[in-house]
């Protein structure tokens, strides 16, 4: 694949995820009732891993970025109506996990697609928190208490949907150059 294959594949990889972020959360589909006093866990972040692991950091991150810039905009508390909240934690949402799945691919496909969720998830809470904690939203007891409440059900829903997307698109890769 040349370079500019590659470019038109990135393109597209993140506008289609782009394109997922807005439907999840638009429709409300990026939010799934878990029996903990968060109530949701939200999703709207794995297209953001999922841009990471497959395409890179730039495209993580463009996808992060659409993500916030959504989030800001259908915000209905003040909290997400604030840019250092909604909008930039979520640029290193696709970084971060891309720099794990780097990290640890060569030791175990598997594991590192599934460290990867995590740590994206993990990048999505602590940083939106620190951020609210640090502009004055919330204590730090509140803060650590929604994330416990909000980011175990998150991880969890992401290593599945992160696992099962990446798995069936790199078999799906591979059997597709095997034919050609």
């Amino acid at each position: 694949m040349n370079g500019t294959d590659k470019l038109v594949r990135r393109v597209v990889t993140a506008g289609v995820l782009a394109a997922i972020a807005i439907l999840l959360g638009a429709t409300r589909l990026g939010f799934i009732p878990v029996p903990t006093p968060a109530g949701n866990a939200t999703i709207m972040h794995v297209p953001a891993i999922l841009g990471g692991i497959m395409e890179g950091p730039a495209v993580g991150g463009i996808i992060g970025l659409v993500f916030g810039i959504f989030s800001f905009f259908q915000a209905t508390i003040p909290m997400f109506k604030d840019p250092f909240v909604a909008i930039l934690p979520r640029i290193f949402i696709g970084i971060t996990a891309w720099l794990t799945y780097i990290a640890l691919r060569r030791l175990n496909e598997f594991l590192a697609l599934a460290v990867s969720a995590a740590v994206g998830t993990l990048t999505n809470t602590v940083l939106v928190l620190g951020a609210a904690v640090w502009r004055g939203y919330m204590t730090p007891g509140v803060a650590f208490t929604v994330g416990i409440t909000h980011g175990l059900p998150e991880i969890a829903v992401a290593v599945i949907i992160v696992v099962a997307v990446v798995s069936t698109w790199k078999g799906l890769a591979r059997r597709r150059h095997a034919r050609l």
